[in-house]
Order: structure tokens, then sequence, then C-alpha cells
């Protein structure tokens, strides 16, 4: 096996296509060497060396004779040698996976600073200032990467931190406000105070030998491929753990060296906004590190990267043309070559330009797509190329509005939660949704924080900016209701302590009241205090966005419908790019204030005739709703799902709710008392519910199916073609089927002939038990239409509660019980294997039945590549997850 591969101006073992073996860093500096790129030479440890020091706590036993070999090469192509006293080499060791993990691993400079070397060094560049100067950056660094973190010592605050402590009380002894400032004599006395403070706090020495600096580095690296911060990161980006990362072992070039020295960081295109202008950063006289460290102001390297803070300082063009016009030269190779844009970082040394490193470019979502766009306008790239480049999440941070990120690094973090709706709000905090209403008929915004919410607090969340739970999971009520409304929600905040009586929240060891504010992040779950502004757009006027969108619908096959239950919604659907309603959930109609009351009567109700009555109550409403959700999606289908969810979820909860009910239907509280008793089932969600509720009282079912046709019959004779398709929820078997679909079609052809009017329905059902996708066969014989609920197709597969996962799901997918949340992305082996089964049997008796999929499930990318496989005719989703489903849906094909 071979451990090492080299990378100089002679020869280059690697290119761009090892990135398995070499990471991301080594694989472009190979690539860089072989186009003749101006890079310091080296050589990459792989990272089949990291798994096999991970699981072995020791190296490969031929490492050590191949990396002195390598370094040999190093020192005849610098002319220096490593360890020696004379012209002595030194290196840094850089971490480099296979994907980039910015600010995770590690990185350690200067490596091979000795008494030893140092009167050398002095020697060779005759700059003692800069030789201390890059000391006590190797200390600091090695004390905070090798001696602390490799070790898992925990030290208060960090050694870093404690170096520091000591760096900033010099500089108030001596009135300097910049680390150039400092003289060598300043650096020799912070070096010799930076060894005393790690030895009395670490316990050892700072070694004082080249090739123990070197070894324990590369181990250090390795070490850090499983700290804490890349574990977290791995899990967010879905990066593997066996990865491992590679090892980068580089000759030095110094920034720091002295004035015609520089560092910096630039950026083939602005990533913030994707203009094709060169834009960066740089600092003279200073090391990599410097630049984004904060310390001091970098300067602009030329006039389009001026910012308010750096708008009077002088750029790199300016001041160092001929090296501007190298690095400019550089960039239009590097981009050209890896048809992307790059992120570059380079070094100057005495007036000569090196380029240490090149990756593609984190952008933002707007950046990602303009970049992606112009690039085929340029011919680097072609269409297929761009969707395939453009992340799901680049268009979920176009969708919403979003906290004006300058803002947020300096705002005071309360806590964070689970992020589950998308964009940022900011308000004043109550804590019910009849507060929530009130306040927000003052005209404030807020933001409503609950323990957990219920289909009781639907009005409240609909009226609030933003909503925060302290329990729940990502698939909980208020996420789905949240993502459903395009609202922002964090869920799961277990470091809130709600007190509903005195209407106060603690977090941590802040106390707020009812009307402070906070503003929240949905993107990363992050709860600041106070307020902080939002930055919006009208994204589907965007040209980007409207280019992006048409180029999706060029190469996907799936349809792409919304989830969407009010007139509004549907608007936005259509605007999104949805062609037509996969999912309208009749009962959120019903809990509307000027509902909920005539729906708690009907439920009251001790006959037929007294349910009939309130139900008559409810039907203008319902035919309102149906007419203008039809109207707005015209031409487009509607799929209404009948009442589908427990009666007692309408009744109140609370007595003083429960007291102003009775007293508003002039009935006993012991009625409602009773009347909630005899309701209460010991699982809800597998009991009287779907089209349980339409057999047992078809008077429901009637109603809503009298809504529906009258208003179609009103939207046909004002000219509209509107087209509803009647799902009956929760079908376990056919009779159960039957015996709605023979209701429903009562109801239409009744009212069809009374106005002498016809307009198109279908009838079909929500497969959401496994039974129904066995017994698809019998089903599809009478179903125009199957779509797939997969939020409850889980539950009842799984047999794991939506709402309660959250209470082990970390646990086991910490644990590798299960790999993710299967209410985030299909259980292609259980779930998905039960809608196959589903198909199969359905096609195999009416071959001309329409599949789709109503779950949250449909706006997930990595389920849409599924449900592309298996053929389904469209997913139905969230309405403010519509373009993400239809980038999803091309990619699926492209793959």
């Amino acid at each position: 096996m071979k451990n090492i591969y080299s990378f100089n101006e002679n020869f280059t073992d690697g290119n761009k296509n090892n990135l398995d073996l070499l990471g991301g860093k080594g694989a472009n500096l190979a690539e860089m060497s072989n186009i003749k790129i101006p890079v310091p030479p080296g050589f990459t440890i792989t990272t089949e060396v990291c798994n096999y020091f991970i699981k072995n706590n020791a190296f490969p036993k031929n490492l050590p004779s191949e990396l002195k070999s390598a370094l040999n090469e190093i020192e005849s192509i610098m002319n220096q040698k490593f360890d020696d006293s004379n012209k002595p080499l030194l290196v840094s060791v850089r971490s480099g996976a296979k994907q980039s993990m910015p600010g995770m691993m590690e990185t350690v400079l200067n490596i091979g600073l000795t008494s030893k070397t140092i009167p050398g060094l002095i020697k060779l560049f005759n700059n003692e200032r800069f030789v201390y100067d890059s000391y006590r950056r190797l200390i600091m660094m090695y004390a905070d990467v090798v001696m602390e973190k490799s070790k898992n010592i925990s030290i208060e605050g960090g050694i870093r931190y404690q170096l520091e402590l000591i760096v900033e009380k010099e500089k108030k002894k001596k009135n300097i406000i910049n680390d150039y400032d400092f003289s060598a004599n300043d650096l020799k006395l912070l070096s010799n105070k930076f060894k005393s403070k790690i030895k009395s706090t670490l316990g050892e020495d700072f070694p004082d030998d080249a090739n123990t600096q070197l070894w324990n580095s590369i181990k250090a690296v390795f070490k850090s491929w499983n700290g804490n911060r890349a574990k977290h990161y791995r899990k967010i980006e879905n990066i593997p753990n066996n990865w491992g990362t590679a090892v980068n072992v580089q000759a030095m070039v110094f920034g720091n060296l002295n004035d015609k020295s520089a560092t910096g960081v630039a950026f083939s295109r602005n990533p913030s906004n994707g203009k094709n202008s060169f834009y960066g950063e740089w600092l003279i006289n200073a090391q990599g590190e410097d630049v984004v460290a904060g310390i001091r102001t970098p300067n602009p390297i030329n006039k389009d990267s001026y910012l308010s803070t750096n708008k009077n300082l002088v750029t790199l063009e300016n001041s160092m043309p001929k090296i501007y016009s190298d690095l400019i030269k550089f960039k239009n190779i590097l981009e050209l070559h890896y048809k992307d844009m790059q992120d570059i970082e380079f070094t100057i040394q005495n007036h000569r330009l090196w380029i240490l490193q090149t990756r593609n470019a984190k952008r933002s979502g707007f950046a990602a797509i303009k970049i992606a766009l112009d690039m085929i306008e340029e011919n680097l790239i072609s269409e297929v190329d761009a969707l395939k480049r453009i992340k799901p999440q680049n268009l979920s941070e176009m969708l919403h509005p979003n906290i004006d990120p300058e803002k947020e690094k300096n705002a005071t973090l309360l806590t964070k939660g689970l992020p589950a709706g998308p964009g940022g709000a900011s308000g004043k905090i109550v804590f019910n949704s009849e507060d929530a209403i009130s306040w927000k008929k003052n005209g404030d915004n807020v933001i409503l924080i609950r323990n957990e919410t219920s289909p009781e607090d639907v009005h409240g969340m609909f009226a609030s900016d933003g909503i925060v739970t302290a329990k729940g999971g990502m698939t909980s009520h208020a996420a789905l209701v949240a993502r459903g409304w395009g609202k922002c929600c964090i869920v799961g905040c277990s470091e809130l302590i709600i007190n509903d009586s005195n209407k106060t929240v603690i977090i941590k060891n802040t106390l707020l009241k009812e009307g402070d504010i906070i503003t929240i992040n949905g993107n990363s779950g992050n709860i600041y205090l106070k307020k902080l502004p939002l930055i919006s757009s009208n994204i589907h006027l965007n040209q980007y966005f409207n280019r992006l969108m048409d180029l999706c619908d060029k190469y996907k096959k799936l349809a792409v419908r919304a989830n969407a239950e009010s007139p509004d919604d549907a608007i936005k659907a259509k605007e999104f790019g949805a062609t037509g309603i996969g999912l309208c959930r009749t009962e959120h109609m019903f809990f509307l204030p000027d509902r909920i009351q005539s729906m708690q009567e009907m439920i009251l109700a001790s006959n037929k005739d007294e349910r009939c009555a309130a139900l008559q109550k409810l039907l203008p409403f319902q035919k309102d709703d149906f007419y203008k959700i039809l109207k707005n999606m015209t031409p487009f289908p509607v799929t209404i799902r009948l009442l589908d969810p427990p009666l007692h979820e309408f009744l109140p909860n609370t007595e003083e709710q429960i007291s102003l009910l009775a007293k508003n239907l002039s009935i006993s509280k012991q009625l409602i008392l009773n009347r909630i008793d005899s309701l209460k089932e010991l699982n809800p969600m597998l009991g009287h519910r779907g089209c349980r509720l339409g057999i047992l009282y078809p008077e429901i079912t009637e109603m809503q199916i009298e809504a529906i046709s009258l208003a179609c019959i009103d939207l046909y004779k004002e000219g509209y073609k509107c087209f509803p398709e009647i799902m009956v929820p929760l079908i376990g078997s056919l009779n159960e089927f039957k015996n709605q679909k023979n209701l429903i079609n009562k109801i239409i052809l009744k009212n069809q002939k009374k106005f002498n009017i016809s307009f198109k329905f279908s009838i079909g059902t929500m497969i959401e038990l496994p039974r129904a996708c066995f017994v698809a066969d019998e089903i599809a014989k009478d179903a125009d239409f199957f779509s797939f609920g997969t939020n409850d197709l889980t539950q009842t597969t799984y047999g794991f509660s939506r709402d309660d996962i959250n209470t082990f799901l970390n646990y086991y997918i910490d644990n590798n019980i299960i790999s993710k949340d299967p209410f985030q992305s299909i259980d292609q082996l259980g779930v998905g294997k039960l809608i196959k089964i589903a198909i199969n049997n359905a096609l195999k008796t009416n071959s001309k039945i329409k599949l789709g999929i109503c779950g949250e499930h449909g706006g997930d990318p990595s389920s849409i590549n599924f449900f592309n496989e298996i053929n389904l005719n469209y997913i139905s989703c969230s309405t403010f997850r519509v373009p993400i489903a239809r980038l999803a849906a091309a990619q699926a094909v492209l793959k």
C-alpha cells in the first residue's frame, strides 16, 4: 500500500481525481502542481493511513521510511534541510478530508523551529523578529492542537486562550495594538512565557525536537477527525465517518517575513452575490490564520472587495500590481480548469507569489444559483452540470426571510433547538394562542412559545411570526404545520423552562417575560436575545430563480404539487410552480375561530338531527373554502382529503375553555365532560378517525361533498374548469373505500343533475396502512388514484409515534440502530418496500391509476430520488418546499 503521494514542480504522484485517497486539499495540491501553478512542494499522507491509525493507534510500519524519502524531495527543491542548523526547512501540517470541512480539523505551521534551528533561520533570512514571530505561533498552535486537543485535556478556556491572555497583557504593558508591533526581544519573551505556561498548565515541556514536532502534529491531525467539532459537522453534512482525513505536509513559505510579504484568501467570484468579479482579502506581514482570526482588519484585494470596514485600506492591486496580475492569471486558470468558482489561499514571500490551496468555494444560496446559471451562458458547464451542482439548501436560503448575517455575528445567543421551519423571525414572546392572536391584532410581531403544540393551537400558530417548542422533533405537529405555512420554527428546545401561569420562560440563566423580544433562526435552530433585522425577497420574481425552475421542469419526470389548505396557500403554491394541490387537509379549516364552535356543537350532539343542524352551519364555510382554493389552483387538480383526525382534538381541554363552550351552547359543563370522556381513546391515532368517521357519521362526508360539489358548480358557471380529487383517508379494506365512494358519487351526481352541470372529479384514497398496501389490487379496482400518506405509513410500519420519537431518536442514530430519522427521509427498506408492493399490486388491476405521495417526504431530496425510481406520477409537499422538490425531481432523473 502506498502511504504517501508527493507533489512538486518536477514530479507529482496524484491528481484531482484522487479525492478518496488524498482528500480535497491533497488532490488539489497535486492537480495544481500538474498544471504548473506555483505550489510549495510537499506530500500527502493518505486517508487510508488515517483510518489505519484510528483503528490501531499506530502508523503503518513502512510510513517512516516513505516520509523520510518524501521529505528529502522537498529539501532538494527548496535547498533547505529539515532539522538542520544552517539552512533549516520548516513545514506545515494540514488536514484535508474528501469533502471540505472548514475550521473543523487542525493545522500546525512552522514545524521544525527549535533551539538548534532558530539561529540558522535567522542567518538565512537575516530577520530575527520574523523567526521569533514564527516560533511563538508554532508554540501556540502546537500547544492547542497537539498537547491539549489530541489528548482530550480540558483547561479553562483552553490553552490557546490562556496564551492569548499573555499576549494581551504584554500589549497593554507596552501600549501597543497589533502583534506586528512586537519587537524581536518582545517575541522572545513571549515565547519563553508561553513555554512556562504550557509546562505549568499541561504538565509537560514544549518539545525542542523537530522530528517530535512533526510526528506528533501528524498524529494530532489524524485524531482531529474524531474530534467533537468534526463529528458534529459530519453529522450535519451527512459525511460518512469512515472517510478519514488526509494529512498534507508542505514546505513553509512566509507571509510574515517582512513588508514585502503577505497572505490572503481570494474567490474567483463574489461568494455572497455571485457576481463575476474577483473578491478577497489580504494582510501584509502576516500568516494565514491572521486573515480569518479577526485580530487585524484585512485589506481588500481590489475595489470590488471594498466593505465598510476596509474601504480606507490599501488594495493588493495598488500595493503589489505585479503580484495582483499574477494572482488574476492563476485565478482564471484554476476556474477554467475546475469549471467552478474557486476559493484560493495564497502567500507572498519577498514579492514571490505562492498558491497554498484551491477548492470549490462555499457560497450563498443565491450566489450558487447565479454562478451555475451564468456558467451555462459562458459555455463553461452544461445544463446538466449546473443542475447537479445546485444544492437544495441553496434554494431554501432564498425562499424565506433570513436574519441579516452581519448582525447575527455579534448577537447574544440564548440557546439552540432543532431547526424545523425555514428563515428567521423576530418578535415579542407569548405563551398561548389567544394572546398570539390578540397581540398580532395590535400590530405586534409575535413568537409563540409552547412546551408543544396541538391542533388547538393552529390559529395562534398562524397568527405568530415564529414558533418555539420545548418538546417535539422535526416532524412534530409544530414542525409540520410551520413548514406547511413557511413559518419559522424551532422545536425540541430542551433548555426552555416554561411557566405558563406566570407567562415566563427561563433559558439557562436568563428570565424572559411575556412581551420580551427574541429572534429565532429556523435554519440553524439558534435563539437570540432582542430584535435582529431580517432580509427578505420575492423569490418567484427573481430572474435566476425562474431560470432555474424552467431548467428543472425541462429535465424532471415527477409532477410537483403542494400540500395546501387555504386560498392564499394555493396562490403561493402556483407562484412556486406547483401543478396542483396533492393534499388539502380539511380539518385545519374547522379550527378557525368562526367555525370551531359549530364543529364542537356537532361533536356534542346527542343524535343525527342535531349533528346535521350543526354541520349545516359549517357548510357555507366549507363551500367558500373549496370555491376559493379550486379557483386559485385552476386549471390544476386539487386533492381534498375528507375529515381525518379523531374528534376529541376539536374539543376544549382546559376548564376555562369548557366553561366558555358550555355558556355559548347553553348546555351543562358535565355534558361536555361526559362527551369528552366518551371520546377518549388509548390510541386515538389508531382509533375512530379517517374513513371511520365518515362511515359511522355519514352526514360528515355528505356535508363535505355537498360543499365541494356546490363550489365546483359555481365555478363551472363562471367558466373555471376546476378538478377536485376526493381522497378517502386511512383505508384498510376495500369495503371501507366502497362505502365512502358510493356516498360521494351519490351526493355529486345529485347536485350535477339538480343544476344540470357536469364537472370532472375523481375518487381515490390515501394509502397509509400496511394492510392497504397488501390489498391494493382490490382497492385499485374502484379507486382513480392512490396517494401515499408516508407520515402515517411510517408510524404504522415502524410502530414509532411521530411526536414522541425524539425521546429516543438521537440515541438510535448515535448508536447506529437506525441511520436517519424515518419521518424526514423515507425508509426505503421497510416503508419503501410496502409502497412498491402497493404500486405493483394496484397496476395489476388498474393500469391507469394515478400514483402520488403527499407525506412530508415529498419535499425531501433523497426520498424524491426514490419516488422517481419507482415511477410515481407526482409528489406533493409543503408549499415552501415546492421549488426544492422541483430541483430534486430533476436531479433524480440526472442521477
